[in-house]
């Protein structure tokens, strides 16, 4: 497969399709056969092609998953624990790969969605895919066993460690800023985001430039261009945007993983943020609120 045909009519698997994996689905729906592959087929939601199994029942795996040329896990524990994100990422991750690197013809590059939450810098230092990974809890702990683990395979492997999504009815940062529940404290700690849309844009981008036969890196940072101090962020939104006033129990600092993302890799690699910043993404949420 290649050229124009690739990029018509390549075979993707979504693993885990809860709200993100969703979305990109559907984009990349558009113009490929994106099967999504979940333990509740029913769940699974036009126009994605569904597949039942169990990411943590290898059994269940088997011949179920179909060949495909991009394989994409993008997977949400099954409960917020130690156990839940291990059971979920490194055992679900590690199965998976079992099966595809087992394959007659394995995909050309497997997809890992991660987090910003490897990292432990919390002084407001700038992080890249090159600095250290030292994660102060256990569920940045598990999303780089399972990054380790697609980093060990034969498979070619790209790891995307998404900053906090926000976005479309993702609204809940936005409403405590704007109830007054977040004070402006001008010396807070840096904060990190990327719109939902842009975590969708930035996922197909990779995918498309995989498809077209570019090289890719082995990890990219996506988050917006512009890391800020939410002392910053909750002032712009105050100034910009009717709100309630500060409630005298209101939040003031964000010192808890203070850092600095840079996504200039992602950037370099051709993608353009619809949302570059927080006041383009926060200002476009109150232009156009989801029912």
């Amino acid at each position: 497969m290649s050229g124009d045909s690739a990029m018509r009519d390549a075979r993707i698997l979504m693993a885990g399709c809860g709200r993100l994996g969703q979305r990109i689905g559907a984009a990349l729906a558009e113009h490929h056969q994106v099967f999504g592959l979940r333990r509740q087929a029913s769940r699974v939601p036009l126009p994605l092609t569904p597949i039942q199994g169990d990411l943590l029942d290898p059994d269940s795996l088997g011949e179920r998953v179909p060949q495909v040329d991009i394989a994409i896990i993008c997977l949400t524990p099954d409960q917020y624990d130690e156990t839940g994100y291990h059971r979920t990422f490194v055992q679900g991750t590690s199965n998976l790969m079992a099966v595809l690197e087992t394959a007659a013809e394995p995909p050309r590059r497997v997809f890992f969605i991660s987090s910003t939450a490897v990292y432990g810098q919390h002084n407001g230092e700038w992080v890249d895919e090159t600095s250290p990974t030292e994660p102060p809890r256990y569920n940045g702990t598990a999303l780089l066993a399972a990054e380790r683990r697609l980093g060990e395979s034969a498979i070619p492997g790209t790891v995307v460690r998404f900053a906090g999504i926000y976005g479309n009815d993702r609204d809940g940062m936005l409403s405590r800023m704007r109830d007054g529940s977040i004070a402006p404290e001008p010396d807070s700690g840096y904060t990190n985001r990327i719109h939902e849309d842009d975590a969708v844009g930035a996922l197909c981008h990779l995918v498309n430039r995989t498809l077209e036969g570019d090289d890719l890196a082995d990890c990219y940072l996506a988050s917006d261009c512009e890391p800020a101090r939410l002392g910053d962020v909750v002032a712009w939104v105050r100034e910009t945007m009717r709100c309630d006033p500060v409630q005298p129990d209101a939040r003031r600092d964000s010192r808890v993983g203070s850092k600095r993302v840079d996504s200039s890799r992602l950037q370099e690699a051709g993608y353009r943020f619809l949302f570059p910043t927080f006041r383009e993404g926060y200002a476009s949420m109150v232009a156009h609120p989801v029912p």
